[in-house]
């Protein structure tokens, strides 16, 4: 069967023919010219430099499309060819990926075509190495009060940048501590004595001769992290640094010659990168949850331990209830966001779409509630491993070390559900105004919101057995919670509060409403994906999964669904029966829903989450090759015998 190892095989040997016939035709053009004799020569010379040049562009579409979208393959892949990328990048962090990741999407979505002449093409050459530089020491999520200030001074056409406080120094930015010699910074935008609010500048702060700071320019390191070793996060401080006007990027802002301001088609175009990162952090913490759970549920299947019945041999480890109880929602989440993850970067990529053609109106509909489960969840899978989970040969610990950052990326994750009930609450007014909502929160239209009611009148409408059931349950429970939400918010308004002050009182009511939304659409969009599934059997397998995903989150969140009338008191405990049953339809099929994650031996780096099994004997080999076993320590010599012979 062609699998998705001979896949890529297939796909690299392609790739490694055209790039090989490509570095033959330069060599042929390159030597060429120096013996043409005549027309023949000259012919085949434009004949194979036609041919060269367009190997060139496949080669080029080919690398854009296939390894500068995902964003995590170096760029040194055209020079120095590997059977797999991901072997070079092993999902660890590089000082890298921000210039991949945020410096190079940036340019690409919202450079105009003259200034992607100047910077892009040196940035995919690695000439230009660039970070995001958008984080201060005193403001991340609030990016509106940014302090960074880019003033145009029209004289001599030039922006002069200053970091105007303490505060307003860039802190944290990927690869500014040592690694890149220029930044998109985002600033405060003045000119004409008027602030236009944040715009993205790219600033050169270390010499492409010496790599030496410009003047103007302190940069460093922050020092050492909670993890990212690896990666040189540092620091930035700017004093009357003068970039051209041209340094401005005006894809859709614009500031002329003589200081005249040109606005955006729309305000939200300032932070499509932040968009774009955080779409791609759904996906990164499915890949982390599915890591994780791949290591435990392996290990699981692996470890014999303890007695079922005396005189038995002993189980294996994932036979136990408590354990699949522990490991098998968390599976069911690692497909959850997948899918999730799926459906955020194919919005981002509509979205782009429609931004491209001047249609704005999607942009605010992005939604961040996966980091704080996975990061419980990768912490769930490491101590369901006892002890050998806490070794780095597990590589438990690394995940979680390098996830536990994701958790504040971009925002303090609270603070980033309040931005997301800001929009639901947004939402739900212009519903009560009649307006027709669309997209994900088409669920707060007049006609489809809870209408209050006696709780002896409620309706009971969860079948837990049904999955479109449970979808409707918790898109009844989403929209009674926003109503309850935004109402609160508006008592407390009418009680001569101030709009801050008022959602500073209501901030738990609208945590909650938050959550509930993002928990609706993983349920939703869970259930959509397996109408796309044809195969009877996998449909049967992850219809389990979306079963146990869902009963699991009833049961952690009964007071809602008992307030809102759509479960009854009896009801919970067929919830807690139906997870056992659950529990034991997943048991036979769960390595296997692991496996098909397809992650290499190689990307997972775990000696307990080997594919073929062998896990104690991986941990023996990894353990010899520890540096303190490379010499033996002359304790005894040195300390031991010198106190035996003092006592004697």
């Amino acid at each position: 069967m062609f699998n998705h190892h001979q896949g890529d095989f297939c796909f690299f040997f392609l790739f490694s023919l055209i790039y090989s016939i490509y570095c033959l035709s330069s060599i042929f053009c390159l030597f060429t010219p120096l013996i043409i004799t005549d027309l023949q020569s000259l012919t085949l010379y434009f004949c194979v430099h036609t041919y060269c040049s367009f190997f060139h562009q496949i080669l080029l579409y080919i690398y854009r499309f296939l390894f500068i979208l995902p964003l995590k393959i170096p760029l040194h892949i055209l020079s120095s060819l590997k059977p797999d990328p991901r072997c070079v990048h092993r999902g660890s962090s590089e000082p890298l990926d921000l210039h991949l990741g945020m410096f190079l999407p940036t340019l690409l979505n919202q450079a105009s075509p003259s200034q992607l002449d100047t910077f892009f093409t040196p940035a995919w050459n690695l000439q230009i190495i660039g970070t995001y530089a958008q984080t201060e020491m005193g403001h991340g999520t609030h990016i509106r009060r940014l302090e960074t200030t880019a003033t145009y001074d029209p004289s001599t056409q030039e922006f002069v940048l200053n970091s105007p406080t303490v505060t307003s120094i860039k802190w944290w930015p990927g690869g500014l501590g040592k690694t890149s010699n220029h930044a998109i910074v985002l600033a405060q935008l003045y000119t004409q004595g008027k602030c236009h609010g944040l715009h993205a500048f790219i600033v050169p702060i270390r010499s492409m001769e010496t790599h030496q700071p410009l003047p103007g320019i302190t940069v460093g390191d922050i020092g050492p992290k909670f993890g990212f070793d690896e990666v040189d996060n540092g620091y930035l401080k700017l004093d009357n640094v003068r970039i051209p006007r041209d340094n401005m990027l005006m894809k859709y802002a614009k500031v002329e010659p003589d200081g005249t301001y040109v606005k955006p088609p729309s305000d939200k175009l300032t932070y499509g990168t932040m968009v774009f990162i955080r779409s791609m952090i759904v996906g990164e913490s499915a890949k982390a949850l599915a890591k994780s759970s791949t290591i435990a549920i392996r290990y699981s299947a692996v470890r014999h331990q303890s007695e079922l019945r005396p005189g038995e041999p002993e189980p294996q480890v994932l036979d136990y209830q408590a354990q699949q109880y522990k490991l098998f929602p968390l599976l069911a989440a690692a497909y959850a966001f997948t899918f999730v993850g799926q459906y955020m970067s194919n919005m981002y990529h509509r979205i782009t779409g429609d931004i491209n053609q001047g249609d704005f109106s999607e942009l605010p509909e992005v939604m961040q509630d996966t980091k704080r489960t996975t990061f419980i969840c990768i912490e769930v899978c490491r101590m369901s491993c006892g002890g050998h989970g806490y070794s780095r040969c597990s590589s438990l610990p690394d995940i979680y070390v390098t996830f536990t950052a994701t958790c504040t990326y971009e925002g303090e994750n609270t603070v980033m559900m309040l931005q997301t009930a800001r929009y639901l609450v947004k939402s739900y007014r212009q519903a009560r105004e009649g307006r027709q909502l669309s997209g994900i929160v088409s669920y707060l239209n007049e006609q489809q919101r809870v209408q209050p009611h006696p709780v002896s009148s409620r309706p009971t409408v969860v079948n837990i057995n049904d999955l479109s059931s449970l979808v409707e349950a918790y898109k009844l429970r989403a929209a009674r919670l926003v109503e309850m939400a935004a109402k609160g918010l508006q008592g407390e308004l009418q009680r001569s509060k101030s709009q801050e002050d008022a959602w500073n009182n209501c901030s738990i009511e609208l945590v909650r409403a938050s959550d509930a939304h993002c928990h609706y659409v993983v349920v939703k969009l869970f259930a959509a994906k397996l109408n796309e599934v044809s195969d009877t059997a996998v449909h049967s397998v992850l219809n389990t999964l979306a079963l146990l995903y869902a009963l699991q989150g009833v049961a952690l969140n009964s007071g809602d669904f008992l307030q809102a009338g759509l479960l009854t008191v009896p009801q919970l405990a067929q919830v807690t029966q139906r997870i056992k049953a659950l529990l034991a339809e997943i048991r036979p099929n769960a390595v296997a829903l692991v496996d098909a994650f397809d992650y290499r031996d190689e990307m997972l780096n775990s000696a307990l989450g080997r594919y073929d099994g062998n896990v104690y004997e991986s941990m023996f080999e990894w353990a010899k090759r520890s540096p303190l076993n490379r010499t033996e320590v002359r304790a005894y010599e040195n300390y031991m015998c010198l106190l035996h012979c003092s006592n004697d």
